[in-house]
């Protein structure tokens, strides 16, 4: 008796010792990806279609206690200033060990200035940091939680207006500025990175009713962010360094 008592205890403790409790396995159950920018537009269409794709999101915003459609979404909402180096190293500390699939570099800003004499250089240094230096930032300090994860992609938002061989009306100065040089740091990243197993592209929505693109836009949210999730669907290593279109095109740089 005291042996078989013995041996259902052994086999027992093994059973522990090999299980895995239901949050440890819920945390790799299904991808991870974090989106910057989430609290508006299509930061937050990504973070509904991913959710609803079973996806766990990590949604950040400047406030998050402002954030209250992407706490509808069941994203975990962090802050996130990508302007601020201190915010994007507290981001970084607080995901320690976190792993993720996907980085979704949307945060980004616009100024409808016209004329150059006009230009308020100002906002335009405003601009690049946002639009430039905050993917930098975001996506040096979240590396390593890149590299833990399984899918090691990196999509940087740019835009039309970003196109040097498409640039045929002026303005929008600034903002044209800082979507080439996003698109150039793509190209750099992915050539870097692209031994390591990584995916790193630009990305452009297509011109979408949002706040930034107007209610004339062409898209909705919803149409815009389908086609660039079945583009990362569809990713690959060879198109890593492209710069590709939410409807499964290639943009001209």
């Amino acid at each position: 008796m005291r042996r078989l008592i013995s041996s259902i205890l052994i086999v027992f403790a093994v059973g522990l010792s090999g299980a895995t409790s239901p949050a440890s396995a819920d945390a790799h159950a299904s991808p991870v990806v974090l989106i910057t920018g989430a609290n508006r537009g299509l930061g937050l269409e990504f973070a509904r279609q991913y959710g609803d794709a079973g996806w766990q999101v990590i949604g950040t915003a400047r406030k998050p206690d402002t954030a209250a459609d992407l706490r509808e979404t069941g994203a975990r909402v962090m802050q996130l200033d990508v302007t601020s180096a201190d915010s994007v190293a507290q981001l970084a500390a607080e995901l320690d060990g976190q792993p993720i699939d996907l980085l979704i570099n949307n945060a980004g800003v616009l100024d409808r200035n016209s004329a150059f004499p006009d230009v308020d250089l100002a906002t335009v240094e405003w601009i690049l940091d946002v639009n430039v230096l905050g993917p930098m930032r975001v996506t040096q300090a979240l590396l390593p939680n890149l590299s833990a994860g399984d899918r090691k992609t990196i999509v940087g938002i740019s835009s039309g207006l970003g196109s040097l061989a498409q640039n045929e009306s002026g303005g929008l100065y600034g903002y044209r500025e800082s979507k080439v040089a996003l698109n150039m740091f793509t190209r750099s990243l992915a050539n870097e990175l692209r031994d390591d197993g990584f995916i790193v592209i630009a990305m452009n929505p297509g011109w979408v009713q949002t706040d930034m693109g107007g209610e004339n836009a062409a898209l909705t949210p919803e149409q815009s962010i389908n086609g660039i999730r079945s583009v990362i669907d569809g990713l690959t290593p060879e198109d890593t360094g492209s710069f590709r279109v939410y409807n499964g095109g290639t943009n001209p740089w």
